[in-house]
């Protein structure tokens, strides 16, 4: 299974290339999206230490890091710099992400976005695959720091095309006022989770209550792009180095759409 699973992953990133190459990608902002540091895990979206520390030594080096706010600033222009913008991104809030991951962002100078599922750091609950909640305490200290900014991933990790216009309002306002309560910042910034949009009426309220809202679907997003529909990039440990420059590059598009399509199927009867 593992082995068919790895071959599937493979086959999927030669097709991506391969798309690429018949239709190069645009140049426009690549938006990062990382899950764990550590490989505590076997999940895909855990990444060892040392490949975490490789990629954003390349990233630094390209020169091309920059704050989600900052970003977003340059999608409002009609043209983004000669050198397209990288932001760092992390869904959640498992504590590896202050323990592991930020110490390499500030060694590197590299800043990040934390999209925070607040019940399970208020709580201390396990995140699923048994992920450690970050604390609060460890969270202020990460945001004192400089190099990372907290939005808003709801409160109980919910899946918002599903549940009533009011559920989604309480998950996003219980979130937003945590954050702004233990950490004393504004949560100004929202990724769906599971990068599954909403219905209608609670994708306005999303707009009308955050500057950003995240999904993914891979690929780069252009100057004058919908800031309430950013396009993100997952990271994989299979990536490695070399696909994942190709993602840095705004490369593999497919890959994310497939992985969109997946997430649908696989998360049909969920909630969370």
């Amino acid at each position: 299974m593992v082995v068919a699973m790895s071959l599937a992953r493979g086959t999927v990133k030669v097709a991506g290339r391969l798309v690429d190459m018949v239709a190069p990608p645009e140049p426009g902002l690549t938006v990062l999206l990382y899950h764990r540091v550590g490989a505590l895990s076997s999940l895909e979206v855990d990444l060892s230490a040392d490949l975490f520390r490789s990629q954003i030594a390349l990233l630094a080096e390209s020169g091309r890091a920059t704050t989600l706010g900052d970003a977003l600033g340059m999608l409002t222009s009609e043209t983004l710099p000669a050198a397209p913008p990288v932001v760092v991104t992390f869904d959640d809030g498992t504590a590896d992400v202050v323990d592991v991951a930020l110490p390499i962002l500030a060694e590197f100078g590299v800043p990040a976005t934390l999209y925070l599922a607040t019940r399970f750091i208020d709580e201390q609950s396990d995140f699923p695959d048994d992920g450690r909640p970050a604390s609060w305490s460890g969270l202020a200290d990460a945001v004192s720091s400089g190099w990372l900014s907290v939005g808003s991933h709801t409160h109980d990790h919910l899946l918002l095309d599903r549940v009533s216009l009011a559920d989604a309002t309480w998950q996003i306002e219980r979130s937003v006022d945590l954050i702004g309560e233990r950490l004393q910042v504004r949560a100004d910034d929202f990724a769906y989770p599971k990068a599954i949009a909403a219905s209608g009426p609670v994708q306005a309220l999303v707009a009308s209550r955050f500057r950003s809202a995240a999904v993914a679907g891979g690929g780069v997003n252009r100057a004058g792009a919908n800031l309430h529909h950013l396009a993100r990039v997952p990271i994989q440990r299979s990536d490695g180095m070399r696909w994942f420059a190709r993602k840095m590059d705004g490369g593999l598009a497919l890959e994310g759409r497939l992985r969109d399509a997946a997430s649908r199927f696989r998360y049909a009867g969920a909630r969370s």
